[in-house]
């Protein structure tokens, strides 16, 4: 594993990189969560028009010991944005671009308890724009000369307000999506059934992270995420992998709609839009 010198060394070498403007660590080394052979993620804040592709291929390359492709902004879809995949002392470390601006104006967003979900390669249930937020709320600044994480993250601890009641509010939802998926639990479509449960039983996660103050960051690990929360979620996430088990439509439909109105009212949250 790599240890905290060695990845302050590494971000120092990224942040001589023009238009890099802070090097942050982040995913589980940066919650104390990670394993010895977790992934290290180190997220690159840079201004978009003067980022230096060149010099931050020849950076990566230098960490690495090899040629390393690096993919610019957007290389990756627009919310995944770029960035490169290294090995190190047998350690793999993924850097993440993020446009500062971006970062700045999903925090304004995340204040405001607004947020988007936008397609995205490699995230099922969609990507939370907010994430962005997420990112630099639990991230640890390892080169940050001129202190722009700190200005990113300004609000975002405690957890705001405004976010965790939309996203409850967002519950509605998820009972649609898994209504839906009962309603055509007797045609034996067993991938679409699976998909609406799923998606429903994401969304009341991310409820539950809300109710908890806990941000997240993707939809990957976030439902058995919910029974290390530090609240009473009235066990959730087995309920949730006991539903996600059954391989008949009908069972499962009803399984995960039940489990969606369970958490509508633990959560005080079950008025539809008007």
């Amino acid at each position: 594993m790599l240890t905290d010198d060695h990845l302050g060394a590494i971000a120092g070498r990224l942040v001589e990189v023009p238009g890099v403007e802070a090097v942050v660590l982040g995913g589980s080394r940066a919650r104390g969560t990670h394993h010895p052979d977790s992934d290290v993620d180190l997220g690159l804040l840079y201004t978009a028009r003067g980022l230096d592709l060149t010099a931050l291929r020849a950076a990566a390359a230098e960490i690495a010991g090899t040629e390393v492709e690096v993919a610019g902004p957007g290389g990756w879809g627009p919310w995944v944005d770029g960035g490169a995949w290294l090995r190190i002392d047998g350690t793999a470390v993924d850097l993440i671009l993020r446009d500062a601006s971006r970062v700045r104006e999903q925090r304004d967003r995340a204040l405001r308890g607004e947020f988007t979900v936008h397609q995205q390669t490699g995230h099922p249930l969609g990507f939370l724009d907010v994430a962005y937020a997420a990112e630099v709320a639990i991230c640890r600044p390892l080169a940050d000369p001129g202190g722009l994480a700190e200005v990113l993250r300004s609000g975002l601890l405690p957890y705001p307000s405004a976010l965790r009641d939309t996203l409850i509010g967002h519950l509605w939802t998820a009972e649609f999506i898994a209504a839906g998926g009962a309603k055509v639990a007797g045609r034996g479509d067993l991938a679409f059934v699976q998909m609406c449960a799923a998606s429903a039983l994401l969304w009341c996660a991310h409820a539950w992270h809300a109710e908890a103050g806990e941000w997240a960051t993707t939809e990957k690990g976030l439902v058995p995420g919910v029974a290390a929360l530090h609240i009473d979620t009235h066990g959730f996430a087995d309920a949730a992998a006991a539903a996600l088990s059954l391989s008949d439509p009908a069972e499962l439909a009803s399984g995960a709609l039940a489990l969606v109105r369970a958490t509508q009212r633990r959560l005080g949250r079950e008025n539809r839009p008007s």
